[in-house]
């Protein structure tokens, strides 16, 4: 028999002006279900559950009911998610595989049963805990790392990339043009751009056929041209890459490394549409064309922060600039000379940056909402570590996922929570700034932490990901939310 079957009734002798019922009854393994066709439209036009015909199992013979062979429990969850939109805490028993197989037989949209898995609520930070080791072909540790909100993950090692589905089970990797990839971002299931810092042009990966090169976008520093379709022309290097839902942005840096410039192009034709922050250095003005090695968007305020440092004589010095694409103008620049940022981020959420001082190896705080000219940054642990010139901030990473910000020390990973108090309370431990309280917490059990120096932090969905100096694979914290 096949897995779906039912007598459809014949027209002859049924009274044309009679409503089609909106109750459907299904028998599903031996089960009998029953919803409403608007809960089975839900599945979209394509799928098989929006094609059943409805009968109502008081009124209809057993022969007539639909019969699907398949299993019950599966399919119950599958109802639940059309009737809630997000799968019941029963799920959690269930491999999530199965579930995608069951969606796929009966044409549901992967997306669909997938996209309740990265809502924010699912996410548990304090629940964290490494739940499994991804191995990686070859023998290089991991450069750079890009987590879908779906549980994709995209990992960069050596001039290869290695792409994990959302069970984290099956893995592509793909051979990049790159000696060596340096940055990357996934865009969208099939579709990665990646840089390097020593080779040119910013490639768009088509993960679905090997990886070859979809496009390859390129920017010159002559005066006559921003963009060029050859590499050899310009020959400038990828520094960072950033995305907004319009916008991709590459930072560039000229062969000679005396020009640097971030372009934005259309996501959707990939042709350039801006060309924001060129720098050039000018005499022995170093710091006039650092370019910029973090780029993240600020949906809460449409801007674009880049961020870029250097070392020198004197030690590292960098400079932080908040862009407004539209006027190709900074709206806010600040120069990092005093315990500069060995690493940097932005939290939508919080409408706040925050930053780990490379001398002293704390985490900094400024609101989004209050800058100033003046020096912004406050300190959430103890600032007179900056004076000692010990450089313990040097390699950690620091990253933010919801409204949590986590910063790696060494092997382990910290997490700092706002804690919403009242205007009168004061606390010099927890970092205060103004009225915002931000509150240590160290993560995972005793047995979660790493001998190994964390090189590589990333979020995605319910997920962290963590990547350790020397090691030939990345480590994958699950929230107990959805593990």
């Amino acid at each position: 028999m096949p897995p779906f079957s039912g007598t459809l009734p014949s027209s002859a002798g049924l009274n044309p002006k009679r409503p089609e019922p909106s109750i459907v009854t299904l028998n599903v393994g031996g089960q009998l279900f029953q919803t409403t066709r608007q809960t089975l439209s839900l599945a979209g036009p394509k799928s098989l559950l929006s094609s059943l015909p409805s009968y109502s199992s008081s009124s209809s013979p057993p022969s007539e009911i639909p019969f699907v062979d398949r299993d019950p429990e599966l399919f119950s969850l599958l109802l639940s998610l059309l009737r809630n939109g997000r799968l019941p805490s029963s799920s959690s028993a269930f491999d999530l595989d199965d579930l995608l197989a069951e969606a796929c037989f009966y044409g549901l949209d992967p997306d669909l049963l997938l996209s309740p898995l990265s809502d924010p609520s699912l996410f548990d930070p304090f629940a964290l805990h490494r739940s499994l080791a991804l191995p990686l072909p070859g023998r290089d540790p991991p450069s750079a790392i890009s987590a879908a909100p779906s549980g994709s993950l995209l990992v960069a090692h050596g001039s290869k990339i290695t792409a994990f589905d959302p069970t984290l089970r099956r893995r592509a990797t793909a051979l990049t043009r790159f000696p060596a990839v340096d940055s990357l971002l996934a865009l969208s299931p099939s579709l990665a751009a990646a840089g390097a810092t020593d080779f040119p042009g910013l490639h768009l990966l088509d993960l679905s056929h090997a990886g070859s090169v979809a496009h390859a976008l390129h920017w010159s520093p002559l005066p006559a041209t921003t963009a060029t379709s050859s590499p050899a022309a310009s020959g400038a290097t990828v520094q960072a890459i950033g995305a907004s839902p319009d916008l991709l942005f590459g930072s560039f840096e000229s062969c000679r490394r005396n020009a640097s410039a971030i372009l934005a192009f259309d996501r959707n034709t990939f042709e350039p549409v801006a060309e924001i922050g060129r720098r050039e250095i000018y005499g022995a003005e170093l710091d006039s064309a650092i370019p910029a090695t973090k780029l993240s968007w600020i949906h809460g305020f449409n801007l674009l922060m880049a961020a870029g440092s250097h070392g020198g004589p004197s030690g590292l010095s960098g400079n932080i600039r908040l862009w407004d694409v539209r006027s190709g103008e900074a709206v806010w620049d600040l120069k990092e000379k005093s315990d500069c940022f060995a690493d940097i981020t932005v939290s939508d959420s919080l409408s706040a940056m925050f930053k780990v001082g490379v001398n002293s190896g704390e985490v900094f705080m400024v609101d989004l909402r209050k800058l100033s000219a003046e020096e912004p940054w406050v300190c959430l642990g103890d600032a007179r570590k900056a004076a000692t010139g010990r450089k313990e901030g040097s390699g950690c990473r620091i990253e933010s996922h919801g409204r949590q910000v986590f910063c790696s020390r060494g092997g382990e990973v910290e997490m700092w929570t706002e804690v919403l108090m009242g205007p009168s309370t004061r606390s010099s431990e927890d970092g205060l700034n103004g009225e915002r309280i931000m509150r240590r917490n160290m993560m995972g059990r005793a047995k979660d932490a790493g001998e190994k120096k964390i090189t590589l932090l990333g979020f995605g969905g319910s997920r962290m990901v963590v990547a350790r100096k020397d090691e030939q694979c990345v480590e994958v914290w699950e929230s107990s939310a959805r593990s």
